[in-house]
């Protein structure tokens, strides 16, 4: 049998590496072309899944035997499969109807060129070939000390997400590695917490079904979910000697997950770096115990005598397609999806229209989206900063989702409101909760604030410096006195502002704050809106100008003058501590009429109740 060419994986950090250089933020993707032609659906939905990890508004590929060989796959009834067909033949949408279709821009990958990949540290579009690892300085020398971790550890080794448990090949791969692993007698590191999420029940019976899930089960990679986890910062705790020796030794600890971002701080804060992999590269990973280990050319253990290395473990194409041909049937599907949509009619007491709100609860509690900072009016003059920021700040840096620490701002909070430290959960399960999750704004241990100055350096961490006194704190304590001032704020950045998941909080913390504007050298699409739906004012730098060529440090104050119309330019003024006043001609990123109206409202909430009043009272 021939030796496994790259997974869908593989494929999609390679293609989100390309993408991010040919700056696709916000643009409709379809791909089409012979390599399109040949994925399977499975690894289309891979690609497609992660769209807002490359910025584009939508990937899309167009319906042919694959969509149709995938829905008979996934159980749907003949008939349903037949007027998809007949549907997107009628339409001009099926795949062939399109070979004369004229784009506005048209972009090319060779798909032959894709080897085995990981993505990291800190962004998925970082990639490198997993050939590479020691050339570029990931994988390299470490002791090996008994009884103590490695230099780069691998503290969790996660099969996580939606993109990757989605398609049976990865998993089937993941299980077959593992066996192959389990035959040769090669174990599980004892620090690396191993776990299986999948996005779907079926996957657990096409494992079951092909014997794999004991094979899984045997490394540590049992099923704990079905559901979002290690990906979105929920892997839960460690273990209390494992997380000890990481403080006492400041010991570089890593994460590798099938997951989509492996942004600073989300994936566990003992978790220095993450890097995203494929299944099966997860599990070796678990074996391998740490990220120094170069996966490809070291010992992962010997075996009667033998050497035994990545290549030795790595099933093969055609067993994988066997495999997945075998185990992988329609029935499965339909067991776990016709019960899901099926319609219960419940006969039981009434309950109350409206909630009753409880006013010690930490999950969740009257909103104040018609109070504070939200009630006032957006003068958008006199801002103070509340940080200044470099590229690629992720919505993991604005409000991360995960395991909330004893010493935050919000574990301190939840400590008074009597919480024991082992309920804290994640910041994403308190979402709402404001009182909880405001103090989430900003909360990433990893956040590089250029206002932080400490003894002449940025310190990295959850800082910043209230003005005018100068004085360097932690960032909610700051929050915190800007609100009593009834301060507005602002905050300045670079490029690709909002990166990564949609989360509402990124936009909500912010505004609750009092943050009016922010102006940045680029927006990424999902959180721009989000600011907008929250009344909060996008900037965009023109051109060549940035918080660096402006010379910006945070103890200047800032207007915004202009008409504000979609796209319009708008002047930034910028009063500098020693008296200089500097205008800068802004893009007020309103793009269009409606959200324009949005904002201007004061937000979605605003904009909605005005509707619903004209509309009662007309």
């Amino acid at each position: 049998m021939s030796q496994a060419s790259p997974t869908a994986t593989d494929l999609v950090l390679a293609l989100t590496e390309y993408l991010r250089q040919q700056k696709v933020v916000g643009a409709y993707l379809e791909f089409y072309g012979a390599g399109a032609s040949s994925l399977t659906l499975g690894d289309r939905a891979t690609i497609s899944n992660m769209a807002p990890e490359y910025g584009a508004t939508a990937a899309m590929f167009s319906i042919d035997s694959q969509t149709i060989d995938y829905l008979r796959l996934t159980g749907r009834e003949d008939e349903q499969v037949k007027l998809v067909e007949l549907y997107a033949r009628h339409t001009g949408l099926w795949s062939d109807s399109l070979s004369e279709v004229q784009y506005e821009r048209v972009l090319s990958f060779d798909l032959s060129s894709v080897v085995r990949n990981m993505a990291g540290p800190s962004n998925p579009h970082a990639r490198v070939a997993t050939a590479d690892l020691a050339a570029r300085g990931i994988a390299g020398q470490w002791d090996e000390v008994p009884g103590q971790m490695p230099d780069g550890a691998v503290i969790i080794a996660a099969i996580t997400s939606c993109t990757n448990t989605s398609n049976p090949r990865n998993v089937i791969a993941a299980g077959l590695l593992a066996r192959n692993a389990n035959r040769l007698g090669l174990l599980r590191k004892p620090w690396v917490k191993s776990s299986l999420a999948p996005g779907s029940k079926t996957v657990a019976l096409y494992l079951d079904a092909a014997g794999l899930t004991s094979e899984l089960e045997q490394l540590g990679f049992g099923v704990v979910a079905f559901a979002c986890t290690t990906c979105n910062g929920m892997s839960g705790a460690l273990d209390p000697l494992i997380q000890q020796e990481i403080i006492d030794r400041d010991l570089y600890a890593t994460a590798v997950l099938s997951g989509n971002r492996n942004f600073d701080g989300r994936i566990h804060p003992y978790a220095k770096q993450a890097f995203l992999a494929s299944p099966p590269l997860v599990v070796a990973y678990a074996i391998a115990g740490t990220i120094r280990f170069d996966i490809e050319n070291d010992v992962l253990g010997v075996a009667e005598g033998r050497e035994i290395r990545l290549k030795d473990i790595w099933p093969s194409d055609e067993e994988i397609d066997a495999v997945v041909q075998a185990s992988v049937k329609p029935e499965q599907f339909r067991q776990v999806y016709i019960p899901m949509f099926a319609i219960e009619e419940h006969s039981g007491p009434k309950v109350a229209p409206l909630y009753d709100w409880r006013p010690m609860s930490t999950y969740i509690r009257r909103p104040p989206y018609w109070e504070g900072a939200l009630a006032g009016e957006r003068t958008l003059k006199g801002m103070r900063a509340l940080a200044v920021l470099p590229d690629n700040i992720t919505t993991d840096h604005l409000s991360p989702s995960n395991a909330i620490m004893l010493d935050s701002a919000a574990g301190e909070y939840l400590a008074k409101m009597g919480l024991p430290e082992e309920d804290f959960n994640s910041y994403a399960t308190h979402r709402g909760d404001h009182l909880t999750a405001q103090r989430a704004t900003f909360a990433n241990p990893q956040l590089v604030n250029e206002m932080a100055v400490v003894d002449g350096k940025v310190k990295k961490g959850s800082l910043t410096r209230i003005e005018p006194e100068g004085v360097v704190t932690r960032m909610w304590e700051a929050i915190e006195t800007y609100m009593a001032r009834k301060q507005p704020l602002i905050i300045i950045a670079g490029a690709d502002y909002g990166q990564g998941s949609s989360r509402d909080w990124a936009a909500k913390g912010v505004r609750l704050a009092g943050v009016e504007a922010i102006a940045a050298e680029g927006f990424e699409r999902i959180h721009r809106t989000n600011l907008v739906g929250m009344g909060v004012l996008p900037l965009e730098f023109k051109p060549g100008t940035s918080r660096l060529t402006l010379g910006i440090d945070g103890s200047e104050t800032f207007d915004v003058i202009g008409q504000r119309t979609p796209r319009a330019t708008l002047t930034l003024v910028i009063q500098r501590r020693n008296g200089e006043r500097v205008e800068v001609p802004v893009t007020c990123r309103l793009d269009t009429a409606e959200e324009l109206s949005i904002y201007e409202a004061g937000g979605v909430l605003q904009r909605f109740a005005q509707d619903f009043l004209e509309a009662t009272a007309s």
